[in-house]
């Protein structure tokens, strides 16, 4: 299985304006890459979910990337 990002970094909380880290779970377009890519589990990735759509709404990320 493929190590995830978090357990690599050491990263246990995930935080909206941690811009740099969630950009890691976006794709070029600026949608969600799936949890069986990025090797979060599902907990995990609902956490990088709503701190994306946090983020987003807030103005720090886009909503669509060209």
């Amino acid at each position: 299985m493929k190590q995830s990002y978090l357990a690599k970094n050491n990263i246990t909380h995930i935080d909206y304006k941690d811009v740099q880290t969630l950009m890691h779970f976006l794709n070029p377009y600026g949608r969600l890459i799936a949890a069986r890519h990025t090797g979060v589990s599902a907990k995990e990735q609902k956490h990088i979910a709503k701190a994306v759509k946090q983020a987003r709404y807030m103005g720090l990320i886009p909503y669509i990337m060209n």
